[in-house]
């Protein structure tokens, strides 16, 4: 059997397959976000620890962990999870949706303008090497004490095989990667005064990094050589998850960030626009991604506050959705500033044009259409550095309502797949990097499309008006992003 773990920002899942790559087993495990100040986002590694305990302990239940082969792993990119030379967290780490250090990035570009060429990306508050340079700044005893920097899914890897490895797809949003070479970057790196010893070893995904160590191996039964694979950032393991590591494909994910990836063949760049360009975890293959930073977070904030079910809302959206739009409110869906396409960091969310008619049923389908807006605007950046994307897979927990499909794959003019277990696509792809790893198997051999379960096609009687609404929504943001830095 082989393992994947998957960290994500709000819970763990841990995911067992065996060698036909059949589910065996699965566990999952919930925890929060800390948000000290508007703009900021920290979790205590503690609690990424904690998860993965209480998930390997349900599985220890039925399954005999002697025969787990090796264990892999899909994380939350970004976070700076900072240790000193005894191994010891420093503080909380500071996560992918944390903004505090736009200053930082500006600073960064403005001295160095050819490092974007060096990284393909523009510097955001999001990438790791910005969040160092703050605490450099904020917190001098801090950043003095720091021996390593890991992700977050590399401190779990830590934390089973005493061992520092992260992947070329996680390490290729550090802002320290040299990502069209595949190395870190000394110069990047001296912008952080750090040094390739303060950096975990660079693998690829499949490459193996130790076994567990004899403690974990004791803790939990696992066998003395069960192997630890170098793994993917959450959206590269899904993509492998789904099977994509050629150019013409790629995947929208609906998640906490909503995300579209695909891969392609070359190093290409499009960071005016807040594209990424990030190496894939497989070798000599790299992929573009754009990222939206609240995507069903929205949704999350919007039914938490209006006391809804996720059912109650969807019905107000899918009832509107089929009348007429027009007076709708428009929603900006921006709760934790934005990435591509805008890069803002001070940009927050808002609902315009609400009057003494709108109701609730209003205000919901604003809000999913807003989202919608967003991942249409992906799109359009990602659209500019890769032109053949003809097959595009949705996952994450949005995937599951048609109707909201439905209005995505009517704004990009393109079919949308969904296939079985698209919600559980990253942990699936870290079992089956596990795999690979574990056999050395050719990725053409074991990478196959799971099987679909339906195509969501675009309805042609709603694109005139949505592309009108989306075009008045744009014009929204471009006369509040003014105004946003002075309100944040």
């Amino acid at each position: 059997m082989y393992l994947g773990i998957d960290l994500g920002t709000s819970s763990i899942k841990c995911l067992l397959i065996d060698d036909n790559q059949k589910t065996v087993a699965t566990s999952s495990h919930d925890f929060t976000i800390s948000t000290p100040k508007s703009g900021w986002a920290e979790q205590d590694p503690s609690f990424w620890i904690n998860g993965l305990s209480k998930c390997l302990n349900v599985l220890n239940k039925n399954v005999d962990f002697k025969k787990i082969l090796s264990i892999s792993f899909s994380g939350q990119m970004h976070g700076a999870t900072c240790l000193n030379q005894e191994g010891k967290i420093i503080r909380p780490s500071i996560l992918w949706n944390d903004t505090r250090s736009f200053k930082e990035c500006e600073s960064m570009m403005d001295s160095n303008p050819d490092i974007m060429d060096i990284t393909g990306n523009l510097a955001m508050p999001g990438f790791t090497a910005p969040k160092i340079a703050w605490m450099r700044e904020h917190e001098p005893e801090a950043f003095k004490a720091i021996d390593k920097v890991l992700l977050p899914k590399d401190y779990l890897r830590f934390y089973l095989s005493n061992e520092f490895f992260t992947d070329m797809s996680d390490a290729s949003g550090t802002y320290w990667l040299n990502v069209g070479e595949r190395n870190w970057s000394k110069k990047l790196l001296d912008l952080c005064d750090l040094t390739e010893d303060n950096m975990p070893q660079l693998c690829e995904g499949t490459s193996q990094t130790g076994v567990v160590s004899k403690k974990i191996a004791e803790t939990y039964g696992f066998d003395y050589a069960c192997k630890i694979i170098g793994g993917a950032g959450d959206n590269a393991a899904g993509a492998i998850g789904l099977g994509l590591i050629s150019e013409g494909e790629g995947s929208i994910s609906l998640g906490t960030s909503g995300v579209i990836f695909t891969p392609t063949s070359k190093f290409k760049k499009n960071y005016h626009d807040a594209t990424h360009s990030f190496c894939h975890c497989v070798p000599n293959t790299w992929h573009l991604m754009t990222v939206m930073l609240s995507c069903t977070s929205n949704i999350n904030w919007f039914t938490e506050t209006f006391k809804m079910t996720l059912e109650d809302l969807f019905t107000h959206f899918e009832k509107k959705f089929q009348s007429k739009l027009d007076n709708c409110p428009f929603y900006l869906p921006y709760l934790t500033g934005e990435r591509t396409p805008i890069n803002d960091p001070f940009i927050r969310g808002s609902f315009t044009n609400i009057g003494l008619q709108t109701k609730l049923d209003d205000m919901s389908y604003s809000l999913i259409e807003g989202i919608a807006f967003g991942m249409f605007d992906n799109y359009l950046s990602l659209e500019k550095a890769n032109q053949n994307l003809d097959t595009l897979y949705v996952i994450g927990g949005g995937s599951q309502n048609d109707k909201w499909l439905e209005m995505i794959a009517t704004l990009i003019q393109k079919k949308l797949t969904i296939t079985e277990d698209s919600s559980s696509m990253a942990a699936f792809g870290a079992a089956r990097i596990a795999l690979i790893g574990n056999n050395n198997s050719n990725l053409n051999e074991v990478i196959s499309k799971p099987p679909i379960v339906k195509t969501i096609s675009p309805n042609f009687d709603k694109y005139e008006i949505l592309s009108k609404r989306f075009q008045l929504w744009k014009k929204i943001y471009e006369t509040n992003k003014p105004l946003a830095p002075s309100l944040s």
